[in-house]
């Protein structure tokens, strides 16, 4: 009796991360994923709600490397290992698993988040929640797949603006407005950034001589780096 051979196409497989604090945007991510070229490819998902369980779905050892990663930017911190973003957790990635892609989500639309972020990051999609359509997600992860790099609408009209904004802030100032966002009192800071009050002090003297704050308290620096995007 002839057995006839049957062809079966091996699928690509993909292991996926994504870290959004919205259940219902991590299922539109998850939907548009699984619906693109079943046939070819098949993916695996993971998914974290915050900071911290996005570091440990990054750090175990037992994971396979993600071969892509959706990371929301403004997402819960897990201050416990510095992680305050998703930025930061991109950071991570790059150092723990630098073949994978990393697609950033944002809401803040200033020109000057977006050149940190191609600045420290080098994403290879970054994307405006706003221009974020089902079509729009399948087209980006497309590109993506064939390591092209995908940037929103909106990015791209931001880029243009890129040369009109100087503004550069490193770590420890964000840590410094961070902090300030909290409420934390400025004797309690050395617990938590490595450097001297009175350092730290002239960080925030500096910081509204940048953002031109004549007068102001901590709250209104806090304000104005927020909408500047400086502040998550």
């Amino acid at each position: 009796m002839k057995t006839e051979s049957i062809d079966v196409k091996t699928r690509i497989k993909n292991n996926i991360l994504i870290v959004d604090d919205h259940p219902f945007i991590i299922e539109g991510y998850k939907n548009a994923i699984t619906r693109y070229n079943p046939n070819e490819y098949d993916f695996a998902i993971t998914q974290s709600k915050d900071c911290k369980s996005g570091y440990e779905a990054i750090i175990n050892p037992e994971i396979v490397p993600y071969d892509i990663a959706f990371l929301d930017i403004s997402i819960p911190p897990y201050e416990e290992k510095g992680i305050f973003s998703g930025e930061d957790l991109a950071k991570l990635l790059l150092k723990t698993m630098p073949n994978c892609k990393i697609i950033l989500l944002t809401m803040y639309t200033e020109s000057l988040r977006i050149k940190t972020i191609i600045k420290d990051i080098n994403p290879s999609g970054l994307v405006i929640k706003n221009d974020l359509t089902f079509n729009e997600l399948l087209f980006a992860f497309d590109k993506i797949l064939k390591n092209e790099k995908y940037y929103s609408q909106s990015v791209l009209q931001l880029l243009s603006q890129l040369q009109n904004d100087t503004i550069e802030i490193d770590q420890i100032d964000k840590q410094i407005l961070f902090q300030l966002s909290k409420g934390t009192k400025m004797a309690a800071m050395p617990q938590y950034i490595p450097i001297s009050i009175s350092a730290i002090e002239r960080r925030k003297e500096n910081l509204k001589v940048l953002l031109k704050m004549e007068n102001g308290t901590d709250t209104d620096l806090v304000n104005i780096a927020k909408n500047k995007g400086l502040l998550a």
